[in-house]
């Protein structure tokens, strides 16, 4: 198993001082989500030879390593010349990743459109869901075989305001791509848009499940559905959060004690991002009690 950091409130370092930081944390692996000066959102890499030299020095010298490298591009949208563009940096980014010695990205189902185009781009209003997965498919349908080929692995998950924001349909998608090189990524802070008995939806996944996020969150749904109050009344928007474990409503002794039931040995990465203003604190503390879990259960088993 990897146990990785997401270091997203460590951005303002630099490509160069991310690793030493990573491993002072106590992590041994990244999961290196976009940032300006490497994978930006939804535009070109902004990467070159001379920054990805320096980059995999730093890692070397922090023996550090990159568990997975998120991109995140417009890869379902039903903009042609959008999805097109994000095939085309999606392509560069894997030969980065492969440059890089990366086995692994992982990224979400994705929003559509974007939204300065005028058009509705929240597909779970339904608008546009057909739409959006087709567009997804049609760069599936290019991409897969290039994972394939390089032996890089794709992991997906469902997000929030994602054409695909549920446990259901997204299993059942990825089972049909029907890639060996292609999982599923459960993101625990999304745990109540997929269901409530978090047993039964990790035993679900189990055959297609390669990598998870840790991260805690409140139950939007309780409370009579008041748990967050949203004006106006009958808003569209999706609410959650990225806490540490323990400050929301994430079943962690079920969530930990399934996975390791179920038998799994991917990557498990920190995924916080609430706590800027103490994220030394947040990343030391999330080590540790990742680890705490993986001793109980894993060493158990």
């Amino acid at each position: 198993m990897k146990i990785a950091i997401d270091p997203f409130m460590h951005r303002h370092l630099s490509l160069e001082e991310l690793p030493s930081k990573v491993a002072e944390l106590g992590y041994e692996w990244i999961e290196l989500s976009p940032r300006a000066d490497f994978l930006e959102w939804f535009k070109a890499p902004r990467v070159f030879p001379a920054r990805a030299k320096a980059f995999k020095k730093a890692l070397f010298d922090a023996n550090v390593g990159i568990a997975s490298i998120l991109p995140m591009y417009r890869w379902a949208s039903n903009d042609e010349n959008e999805r097109q563009a994000a095939v085309k940096h999606w392509k560069r980014a894997i030969e980065i990743s492969v440059e890089l010695g990366v086995d692994t990205m992982n990224s979400e189902f994705g929003r559509g459109p974007h939204p300065d185009k005028g058009s509705c781009y929240c597909c779970h209003t339904g608008s546009m869901i057909e739409a959006c997965e087709d567009a997804w498919w049609r760069s599936m349908e290019e991409l897969v075989p290039i994972f394939e080929k390089e032996g890089i692995n794709l992991h997906v998950e469902p997000h929030p305001e994602d054409w695909c924001e549920t446990l259901q349909p997204a299993l059942d998608i990825i089972r049909t791509v029907n890639s060996k090189n292609v999982k599923f990524l459960y993101c625990a802070p999304h745990t109540f848009y997929f269901g409530d008995d978090t047993k039964a939806m990790l035993r679900e996944a189990k055959d297609v499940l390669a990598h998870v996020h840790v991260g805690d969150t409140f139950n939007h749904k309780a409370s009579s559905g008041l748990r967050y109050i949203l004006n106006p009344p009958g808003t569209q928007a999706r609410v959650h959060q990225h806490l540490n474990i323990g400050q929301g409503e994430v079943p962690w002794e079920d969530f930990f004690s399934t996975l390791a039931e179920i038998g799994f040995d991917g990557i498990m990465t920190a995924c916080v991002f609430a706590w800027e203003d103490k994220a030394d604190h947040s990343g030391k503390f999330m080590r540790a009690e990742m680890q705490r879990f993986v001793d109980k259960y894993w060493t158990a088993k």
